[in-house]
């Protein structure tokens, strides 16, 4: 399994950077992992997409997809896209510290 060294910690992801284990996360991981794709900094709006998407997929097992997440993340689906540009699961799941969502490109 590859690793990447984020904030002097040794981290499992995948290929393109997802971690693989949900309990190496902290709030510290995902606002460096944020800085590194384009968000400067979390709002309290990327907070509340972020933790949704780790509630989901720590209860679940599988991260919600974007239809999900514009329903009932309290953020629209054009909300969404404002906050996480490049593709609001994908990127918002990378944040949050989970595998990529199924379904994403």
């Amino acid at each position: 399994m590859p690793t990447m060294t984020l904030l002097d910690r040794t981290l499992d992801v995948d290929a393109e950077g997802f971690l693989q284990k949900p309990e190496q996360w902290t709030e510290e991981i995902a606002s460096e992992i944020a800085a590194q794709n384009g968000i400067p900094a979390l709002t309290a709006d990327h907070w509340k997409v972020v933790r949704f998407m780790r509630e989901k997929y720590l209860g679940t097992g599988a991260a919600p997809s974007i239809r999900t997440l514009g329903k009932e993340s309290g953020v629209d689906i054009k909300g969404l896209y404002r906050l996480f540009p490049k593709g609001p699961a994908k990127l918002a799941a990378k944040i949050g510290g989970i595998p990529k969502p199924k379904g994403c490109i």
